[in-house]
């Protein structure tokens, strides 16, 4: 018994509960914190056009730190200790791709795009860039190396990390209190400064992330998709009715008859009167119960219509074709290289003064701008891109719904895929017969990247033009090309090295990137070499217009490390800061103008179909268009009106940029430099600010809330009526 007592010790304790803690209560609290800030840097780093010093250095941290401490409060609060360490480290390898993904997305479209658009076009993406996704990826090595970082700190940290007793109470608190703190002044500083409205109404990935940063925005995007954007103060935005507008139907402006019955009629030297249609904006405000439609109602009768002028009707049962050309850049444009773009940038009217501006959304903008009229914004929820969003819209104000009633064929056709932007959705809502490479149009080498624009014309000109010479049926076809898309090199695009000897031969010094520009644009240009051979071989080329126009400039000329391939290309340098970036050509060519018209007026994408609206003489409403007919005249180039010309800069954090007849305003140095021998008064300034702004949300508000239904119940697809 002794013995036993002699040899008997305490038994190991038991520990049912927590091991001992491990590491800095400290370490572990700012641990979350730390690496959402380092990688919400880390993608700004990253990003040549981010200004550093502004108060996104602010927000952005405050952001970091309140979203930090609330995943690591979440995680600390969990009971198993295992499961929140997994999951700690799960939430941090998906927050790291997401934030490779929008590098990438920054890198190869020149945009932040939103998780749920990148979840829709992942599949099209893959599909239709892989060999680009591959050549990016590894261009983007050092960004994926310093990204992972974090990742790997926290599987040597974890059990420091997520402690295996928590942290106490009162340190709970404490996190809480400083989430809510720095959430707080996050938000007072963003909703209450001068970047509020891309905190709210103005919302878009590209143009918020460089304020607040990756994670805040992933949060509004949720939020607004679950409870609805914020709606901008709308009245604030509309004009004061002049004394001489018209809220309801516009009367006839033609001229009456002479009361002496043997007078001579007097004829005006062209059509007169406003572009309208018979609408009674305010029957409509006063039998509408919805408040935002009320004050579109409202906006838009507020609007001073373009008035008809001396081009009106100057096409009137003609031809037309439309095409939206891929990447297409002014300075494409080589009398040796490419004669048929240099003959109709000659020829026809001439454009001195257009801009395709970035609308932050690439292809997709630009077209939708084109085929619309419209400002492409991105509409809640989603966000989504405007085209792809009015896919289920009445859109009786878009020129096939205009032109098919007339007995027009109205084919639309597109070289590569036909679902990618769900552009088969939008662009046979439009009303459309659409076909692509892979449902349609048979290409000889449907293989190669990209596509070839001369192969899709050759299978598809021929059918409507023999249709109108055998049988009388007028055409508007509309084309989107391919051939102009990046990258730039002879290993990526082939079809620039199809031409690379020709550009090689006359631009021996010049670099690969500026030399593959050209060559893929040769294709281009052959292309439409073909189409105006068979026009005039058919006899028809005084009968169509041909109208072509950029989707957007070439930004993939702007390389990841900052190189700035298009200001080579140009010859002298600019940013994508600065208008100037966004000037190009718009092309309106037909056998039937034997002398140049010169055109100086500043126009802009959006500008083109109310113009061809008044082309051919169609009955259209102009105040329902974003743009407006370049030729009308009813304006004063010194004096605000909400009819004149203007030239909208989409938004990209920045502020709006925009050109008038008056001069020219720069959102990035907030100055407006007038043209010369011009003076404006001290409100122009401020009024036009006002305007493009009315322009920007009304523009989203058409798309987002269906607007044209309202003013066209008729309209309405029978699909969303069913």
């Amino acid at each position: 018994m002794n013995q036993s007592r002699q040899n008997w010790r305490p038994a190991p304790s038991r520990h049912t509960g927590r091991r001992s803690a491990v590491g800095s209560p400290l370490l572990s609290i700012l641990f979350f914190p730390a690496i959402i800030l380092y990688h919400e840097l880390l993608l700004q780093a990253f990003d040549e056009s981010f200004d550093f010093f502004t108060m996104a250095l602010v927000r952005i941290p405050l952001f970091s730190i309140a979203a930090g401490l609330f995943l690591f409060l979440i995680l600390d609060l969990l009971p198993w200790r295992r499961a929140a360490r997994i999951a700690g480290g799960v939430l941090i390898v998906l927050w790291t791709i997401i934030l490779c993904i929008e590098h990438g997305c920054r890198n190869m479209f020149g945009l932040y795009y939103g998780i749920s658009f990148m979840g829709t076009m992942a599949g099209d993406v893959m599909g239709d860039f892989g060999s680009l996704i591959l050549s990016a990826i590894l261009g983007m090595i050092p960004f994926i190396l310093l990204s992972t970082l974090p990742a790997i700190a926290y599987f040597f940290l974890r059990h420091t990390v997520i402690r295996d007793d928590g942290q106490e109470g009162i340190a709970r608190i404490i996190v809480a209190a400083g989430m809510v703190v720095c959430q707080l002044l996050g938000w007072a500083l963003s909703v209450f400064g001068p970047a509020s409205n891309y905190y709210t109404y103005e919302y878009s990935a590209t143009a918020s992330i460089p304020h607040f940063g990756l994670m805040t925005c992933v949060r509004l995007e949720l939020e607004y998709a679950i409870l609805g954007a914020p709606t901008p103060p709308l009245s604030d935005f509309i004009d004061d009715v002049p004394a001489t507008a018209v809220i309801g139907p516009y009367e006839s402006a033609a001229p009456t008859a002479s009361s002496d019955p043997t007078a001579a009629p007097t004829q005006p030297p062209h059509a007169t009167g406003p572009n309208v249609l018979d609408i009674d904006f305010e029957a409509l405000a006063a039998a509408e119960e919805n408040e935002t439609i009320q004050n579109m109602h409202q906006y838009f009768a507020s609007l001073t219509p373009s008035e008809k002028n001396q081009y009106t009707g100057m096409f009137q049962d003609k031809n037309l074709i439309l095409i939206t050309a891929e990447g297409f850049s002014t300075y494409a444009i080589d009398k040796e290289l490419t004669p048929t773009l240099y003959k109709l940038s000659q020829e026809g009217f001439v454009f001195n003064n257009f801009y395709q501006p970035d609308w932050t959304q690439s292809t997709c903008g630009g077209e939708f701008s084109v085929t619309t009229g419209v400002i492409p914004n991105w509409i809640s929820p989603g966000p989504q891109m405007a085209a792809p969003a009015s896919a289920d819209n009445a859109m009786p104000t878009v020129l096939p719904k205009l032109f098919a009633p007339l007995g027009y064929n109205v084919p639309a056709f597109h070289n590569h895929t036909y679902t990618y932007y769900k552009r088969n959705t939008y662009l046979e809502n439009f009303g459309y017969d659409f076909k692509a490479k892979d449902n349609g149009i048979t290409l000889e080498n449907p293989e190669l990247w990209p596509e070839s624009d001369l192969e899709m014309m050759q299978a598809t000109c021929r059918a409507y033009i023999d249709d109108y010479v055998n049988n009388g049926t007028p055409f508007h076809a509309y084309y989107m090309t391919v051939s102009g898309h990046g990258k730039y090199n002879w290993a990526d695009n082939a079809m620039s090295e199809k031409h690379r000897e020709e550009v090689q031969a006359k631009y021996p010094d010049m670099s690969e990137v500026c030399q593959a520009y050209l060559a893929c644009n040769m294709e281009l240009d052959q292309a439409l070499e073909h189409l105006i051979s068979q026009l005039e071989e058919a006899g028809i080329a005084d009968d169509t217009l041909i109208v072509m126009a950029a989707d957007h400039y070439p930004y993939l000329m702007v390389m990841e490390d900052g190189t700035d391939y298009y200001n080579e290309l140009r010859g002298f340098e600019d940013s994508e800061d600065d208008t100037s970036r966004y000037r190009n050509t718009l092309f309106m060519w037909s056998g039937a103008i034997k002398t140049p018209i010169q055109v100086d007026t500043p126009c802009s994408s959006i500008d083109i179909v109310p113009t061809i609206c008044n082309l051919f003489g169609l009955e259209y409403d102009s105040r329902l268009y974003s743009g407006r007919d370049i030729f009308a005249e009813n304006y004063e180039a010194d004096q605000y009106s909400n009819c004149m010309p203007l030239v909208v800069f989409a938004n990209k954090g920045k502020g709006n940029s925009w050109i008038t007849a008056a001069g020219t305003y720069e959102s990035s140095t907030g100055t407006f430099i007038p043209n010369e021998g011009v003076t404006v008064d001290e409100e122009y300034v401020s009024r036009v600010k006002r305007l493009v702004s009315a322009k920007v949300n009304y523009s989203k508000l058409v798309v987002q809330e269906d607007y044209y239904k309202y003013v066209f119940p008729d309209s309405v697809p029978q699909d969303a009526q069913d």
